[in-house]
Formats: structure tokens, sequence, C-alpha cells
């Protein structure tokens, strides 16, 4: 049997309490559009468009609606949502005027009529080889593989966002996707990982398809959100607008942000000051190229993990010789190892030497000086950034090590006057001026050629 109450004019008051207590944008956006269909004995059925705001108003104000409904009818009642198709003012015999949505009051819309799924933790992609115990750590990499072991314990309370980044194969991935793993597996987070690539590409997709809720819902929703190769993101306006906004909301829910790249936060080109600040955040961490040892030890790991015999002169010789990064150092130990398993020869040094020689000369090559090697370590030497050598801002604190940064890379390298000025976003003529200006200064200051002569021996370590 109904309640003796008045539903429509209880609803009226209800409405009218709860605008004096939201703000109008709120309001007008989830209050105003909601309309009463019946009442049966203790409980109340409220009437909204979609499954959208059906959910959205379950979790956010039904607390707050059912305080309203009490104190107009002195009574407590229970609160729920119905999604209907029909005219719920006709159904109740309400006439409420229809809330204005044309573009002249932009803050009303209701968003697209899609269905929002409800979050599921679902098993997420992820590389279940990649997990802390099978990482080795060595001292380029303790402080990352420390960090990312305490943001996997307690995710958002440690470091958030945690940021690493590092060249290619130095394995980013392996530490980013060990998080993951662990949050999922012992903690039953909702843990979403994509690539940077593929995040654009889905952001596209659903773009094209209208179903931009679902994308933001699958994001937004994540409790660890990881994402891989963010440098990615350069230059593309759109999708950073859309990513700040999801950062946002995972920063302030106090969800856990883990983010990959090739370079600092502040070095990656084309990238809003607004998303450097909040990449900054939390922890940066660095992945260097390993040393020697910790070489041995990952190829003697892998050595194990493939179930393999193989002498350690071999493993000594691919460490020493593969050093670029991880990736590699692997591979090459996979190339040996098969072509003995292929051919049932007996693996000697020579063999190996002559199966290994491009890896080994493309190695070589890699260890050339770069003009870029030059950049940043002229920036470390004297503690300026490496985007204000290759800048245009002139204070004397940058333009001198800027210039000294030209000097050795026509000194030092076989670059052409041209090729130099592009590397720092100038003409020849401008690298030519630089060159005469620190070889003149050279000649007449002790303490900047000292300087010099430590960058060049600082350099000279790296080839």
């Amino acid at each position: 049997m109904e309640a003796k109450i008045d539903l429509p004019e209880v609803w009226k008051k209800a409405r009218l309490l709860l605008k004096e207590q939201l703000t109008e944008d709120i309001f007008n956006r989830w209050i105003s559009v909601i309309q009463p269909i019946s009442n049966k004995k203790d409980n109340i059925t409220l009437s909204v468009a979609n499954d959208y705001y059906q959910d959205w108003l379950e979790e956010n104000y039904l607390p707050l609606i059912q305080n309203a409904i009490a104190s107009v009818t002195g009574e407590q009642f229970s609160v729920c949502f119905e999604v209907n198709s029909i005219d719920p003012a006709s159904a109740a015999g309400i006439d409420y005027a229809e809330p204005d949505f044309s573009e002249k009051n932009p803050i009303n819309p209701p968003p697209p009529i899609e269905k929002v799924p409800k979050k599921k933790n679902l098993k997420p992609i992820l590389n279940h080889r990649y997990s802390f115990n099978s990482f080795i750590v060595g001292p380029s990499n303790n402080f990352a593989h420390a960090a990312c072991l305490a943001v996997s314990e307690s995710p958002a309370r440690a470091y958030n966002p945690l940021f690493i980044y590092g060249g290619v194969g130095l394995g980013k991935t392996h530490l980013m996707q060990s998080i993951g793993n662990y949050a999922y597996e012992s903690q039953g987070m909702n843990v979403c990982y994509v690539s940077s690539e593929e995040f654009i590409n889905q952001y596209i997709d659903a773009l094209q398809r209208r179903q931009l809720v679902q994308f933001r819902n699958k994001y937004r929703k994540a409790d660890v959100l990881l994402i891989d190769d963010i440098q990615f993101l350069s230059s593309k306006e759109q999708m950073q607008e859309e990513f700040f906004h999801t950062f946002n909301t995972l920063f302030d829910s106090h969800k856990q942000i883990v983010l990959t790249s090739d370079r600092p936060a502040a070095e990656i080109p084309d990238l809003e000051q607004r998303l450097v600040s909040r990449f900054e955040w939390g922890l940066s961490v660095e992945l260097e190229q390993p040393n020697v040892e910790t070489r041995i030890a990952i190829l003697r790991n892998k050595e194990e993990e493939l179930n393999l015999s193989i002498d350690p002169l071999i493993i000594n010789y691919i460490a020493e010789n593969i050093r670029s990064n991880i990736r590699k150092l692997e591979g090459a130990l996979i190339r040996v190892s098969s072509f003995a398993s292929l051919t049932g020869t007996d693996l000697d040094l020579p063999t190996v030497e002559n199966l290994l020689s491009d890896a080994i000369d493309q190695e070589k090559q890699n260890t050339i000086l770069t003009m870029e090697d030059i950049q940043r370590l002229v920036a470390d030497y004297y503690d300026i950034r490496y985007t204000d050598i290759v800048g245009k801002r002139k204070p004397a604190s940058i333009a001198m090590p800027r210039q000294v940064a030209m000097y050795l890379c026509r000194d030092m390298t076989s670059y052409s006057l041209p090729a130099i000025g592009e590397a720092f976003g100038k003409n020849h003529a401008t690298v030519l001026y630089a060159v005469r200006v620190v070889e003149s200064r050279l000649k007449e200051e002790s303490s900047l050629r000292q300087e010099v002569n430590s960058i060049r021996q600082k350099l000279a370590k790296r080839v």
C-alpha cells in the first residue's frame, strides 16, 4: 500500500532543498533532470534518462537526495533510480519546466546516452614473466627498483606519480609491469596497462564511435594506471588535454599513476608545461646502462631460465661487448645458444665472435660521440637543463655553456657547421661565432680551459 504522501509535491520541495545545497551547475546537470515515478510503502522510485545518470547519482548523490526527502516528509524513505524512456513528468502528472539543453546553456546537456559498464577488476593485459623476482638489480637500477617496489606495496601513498625514464631496453617496461602484476595479484586492484600509442589509438576510435564515456570510464576508474612511452604524447594537443583530465581525476581520487619515457619529463618536446609539472609532482627515477657485473648477472639469470649451459668465458665475452641495452644482451645469448642447438656445434670463442660480429660492430658505432652526448654532459656540468642548451633563452648563465657545447661539437665530432646549428636550433653563422668566441677565451682564461678540459675527459670516457 502506498504511503500517504503527495509525491509530486514532495519532490518539488526536495528539489528546492537540494538547489540550496548544491551549486547551480551541479543542480542543473544532475538534479533538475530527475523525475519522480512512484512510491510504494517506504520506497520512492525516481526516473533518470540513462544508465550513466543512474550510476553517477547512486555513487555520488543518493544519500543527499534521501536526506532531502526525509526533511520534507519527516519520514525515512528508501530511494532508487530507474531508467525510463517514457516522459516521466507526464507519467506522474507533474508540470515541470524542461531544463534548457540549448547551446546557450552549455552547462546543462547530459552526457551521451551510453551504457557505462560497472567496474570489474578484470585481469590486466600484462606479461606474467615481468616480476620483481625476475628483475636483476645492480648499481644502474637499484634506486628505480626500490621505488617501484615501494609503489607496488603502497599504491598512491609512496610516490605518485612515479615517472621512470631511460634508454631503450633497460627495463622500464619490466619494472612497470611488475608493479601491475603485484598490485593485481596481491591486492586485487583494478590495474590498467597501456602503451601511449595504444592510448592514442583508443581515444581516436572512441571519438569516431562516439564512445568517449566508455573510454574515460575505463581509464579514470583504474586503481593503478600504467602508461608506457608517454613521450609519444609530444605535439598531440588534443590527447594531452584528454590525459590532463584523466591524470587529475586519478590523482584527486588517490589512485596510482606510473609513467615511462625515454627522457625526463622536462625534456619531452612540445609537452604542455602543466603536464610536465604534474609528471614531476611525485618521483622521477632513471634507468642507466648496466655495468659489466650486472650484465653478467642478467645473462646467467637468462641462462638458468632457458635451462642452458654456456661456458663462463662466452658469458663474459657477451657481457663485455654488448653494452647498450638488456634486450640486445639477452638477444645475443639466445642467438648463440640457438646456433649451438640447431647445428649441434660446440660453442667456442671464435664461433661466438663470428656469430655476434654484426651486433658488436653496431655496438661500436653506438659508442661514437654524438652531439646530444655533448649537449647533455655540458648541461650537467654547468647545472642547467638540457632544454636550456638547445633552447632560445639567452642569459649569460646559459649562453656561455651553449657556446662551449657548440665548440666541443665542432672540435670533437665530424659534424658540419650547418648540422651543428640544426642540433642547437641555430644557423651555421651562430655556430661559427660561438666557436671563435670560445677559442679566443680559452687563450686568455685558465678557468675556462680547466672547465673545457674536464668536460673533454668526461666525454672521452663515453667513447
